[in-house]
């Protein structure tokens, strides 16, 4: 099925008018997407050229902040396109596509912070055994779950969607996510329980599993004031990226189960954080609060003056 959406841009004031602002726009987005690549990317570079930084905490971290490029890519090339366009259109299979793309980093988002939280429950509640348990090995074996395991099972998703028939053309929103849903004439019972699977096993275990660590490892940095401030440290800016990454999922699950009825001004501030917002927080959390990293960043920026 080749169906051909139309993409309707919403502002603060209702709908936005492209063709009138198009170029506005474009330098706006064209700017925030050179920002948010080139400030994840230093990190990475950061990460990869210095051995010191080459530990399982910090490689999950470049792993995260790669999803971050991934995902504004997949994103932004087709925003600037329709801005300096006459027709904002997307054909069904490209939607289908972008949200593919959009849930599988997502998912593998939470993977991520899941395995920050076991590197830093081992390092702190477990220093003996650290470098037995996180051997190379182990942390390729994280890596390639965080990656493979979600494309597995969101592609079941989009096979399942792509066979249903749908009844609306009119997608409103600046990106295919779960709104995509609602262009379909009749919900699948099927798309909807395997939808809650993946909500349990992507979202819901992951956060438990987070939880749980951190909470261990607020009763050891208690009992052992030696540890508190490693503790605060490191897991601070894990804590910070994840709280804000789970009430943007959250979000984003919820508006297409439950359909509410948010104003424009809302959407699009919903839209925004997750396109612009959550791509360069990621890089300014973990380039100010992790001192490794940090030191980094001064000895880099201080050699250009």
């Amino acid at each position: 099925m080749d169906y051909r959406l139309n993409v309707t841009y919403i502002t603060f004031g209702g709908h936005v008018e492209v063709q009138k602002y198009g170029y506005l726009y474009f330098v706006i987005m064209f700017t925030v997407y050179i920002l948010i690549i080139s400030s994840n990317v230093t990190i990475v570079g950061i990460i990869m050229i210095h051995k010191n930084l080459h530990e399982p905490m910090y490689i999950f971290i470049a792993a995260l902040l790669i999803n971050s490029v991934l995902f504004s890519t997949v994103i932004y090339p087709k925003l600037l396109i329709d801005f300096l366009s006459d027709e904002q259109i997307i054909s069904y299979p490209a939607c289908l596509f972008q949200w593919f793309l959009y849930y599988w980093l997502a998912a593998s988002d939470f993977f991520f912070l899941s395995f920050m939280a076991y590197d830093r429950y081992v390092s702190i509640c477990n220093p003996l055994k650290y470098t037995t348990i996180m051997q190379k090995t182990t942390v390729n074996i994280f890596l390639s779950s965080a990656w493979i395991l979600p494309a597995g099972l969101f592609s079941v998703t989009i096979i399942l969607s792509a066979k249903a028939e749908i009844c609306q053309i009119n997608l409103k929103g600046i990106l295919c996510n779960s709104t995509v849903l609602t262009l379909q004439c009749v919900r699948s019972r099927i798309l909807h329980i395997y939808g809650l699977f993946l909500f349990v096993t992507f979202l819901f275990l992951p956060l438990l599993f987070i939880l749980f660590t951190y909470a261990r490892i607020l009763v050891v940095s208690y009992r052992c004031k030696g540890v508190r401030r490693r503790a605060a440290q490191t897991c601070l800016p894990h804590l910070l990226v994840l709280i804000n990454f789970s009430c943007l999922t959250a979000y984003d699950v919820l508006l297409a189960r439950l359909e509410p009825d948010f104003s424009n001004t809302v959407g699009l501030i919903m839209a925004l954080q997750v396109v612009i917002y959550h791509p360069i927080f990621n890089p300014i959390i973990y380039g100010l609060k992790m001192r490794r990293i940090y030191d980094h960043l001064k000895r880099l920026f201080s050699q250009y003056r």
